[in-house]
């Protein structure tokens, strides 16, 4: 039913663990196969191909549904309905940043201070001459094809470049003075396949698999038993997504609590569980939370 296209290169790992945690695990022959499968009714066709072209494909109906990030989304400026923000990238959950970067000792302050004809190196010429003609500037933008951070300032006056933290271009001894765009990696689809009502509903399904998946990353599941005149403080404890639930345990004066808390807190969590009189606690790892 739908044509689906994953991307390949600094995303691909990621993506592809994500389906194998969401139950829609990816299939190939080699790692170096841009054909694949999975085992999945709602899927008849599988893709890997670069991100950078992964929008226009999409929106042209070569494929119903794809993965890609917001930036390329922007720099081909493509029709496709997105379907969800999937919060991952290469290695954390945080997104990536299209800046406008200058050397550490220019006078720039703010892209309006760039002069006329600035030489502007970037990998993405059509998202960078957008909004430098927004904002009066008229640059000289040059088509970079890698190591954008090393071209100030003999090659350009500034860069257009992408970054998680700023640490890569503090490093090249470069500044950023705009944040152009926040990218999150997205699902998207073509505009057409959505409107078809037995497709929209296979997207949404994928759809809820794949973020019950990412949301399960920031959870565990803790389950403990406490004697009664401890309940009310053991559960005051617990940050939980909704009431935790309390089950009484045959034959004693004693409950059984679980319930689904944040895995960052999980290390003050449980001493704080016993120090108030829980004990037999177990933390489990899960695999979806789909509401």
């Amino acid at each position: 039913m739908l044509r689906l296209v994953l991307p390949k290169g600094s995303l691909e790992q990621a993506t592809l663990e994500l389906f194998e945690a969401a139950d829609l695990a990816v299939t190939r022959t080699s790692a170096v196969d841009y054909r694949a499968t999975i085992d999945d009714p709602r899927v008849t066709d599988v893709r890997i191909l670069r991100p950078q072209e992964i929008p226009r494909y999409v929106a042209e109906g070569l494929f119903d549904v794809g993965i890609t990030g917001r930036d390329w989304i922007e720099e081909t400026a493509s029709d496709v309905a997105t379907l969800a923000e999937l919060r991952y990238s290469k290695k954390t959950s945080r997104p990536i940043s299209v800046v406008l970067a200058v050397a550490s000792d220019s006078p720039y302050q703010q892209v309006t201070d760039l002069p006329p004809r600035a030489r502007v190196s970037t990998e993405y010429p059509g998202l960078t001459a957008r909004y430098l003609a927004a904002h009066g500037v008229d640059a000289d933008i040059r088509l970079s094809y890698g190591a954008t951070e090393a071209k100030v300032p003999e090659i350009a006056d500034a860069v257009v470049e992408i970054t998680e933290t700023g640490r890569a271009l503090r490093a090249a001894g470069l500044r950023i003075i705009e944040t152009i765009l926040t990218s999150y990696t997205e699902l998207i689809a073509n505009p057409v396949a959505y409107a078809d009502n037995e497709k929209r509903h296979a997207m949404e399904q994928l759809r809820s698999l794949l973020q019950g998946a990412l949301v399960a990353r920031s959870r565990v599941l803790v389950k403990l038993n406490v004697a009664a005149g401890d309940l009310e403080k053991v559960i005051a404890q617990l940050p939980a997504m909704r009431s935790p639930t309390v089950s009484k345990l045959f034959g004693e004066d004693s409950y059984a609590v679980e319930a689904v808390v944040p895995k960052h807190d999980i290390n003050v969590l449980i001493p704080a569980l016993k120090d108030h009189g829980a004990n037999d606690i177990i933390e489990l790892p899960i695999s979806k939370i789909v509401p």
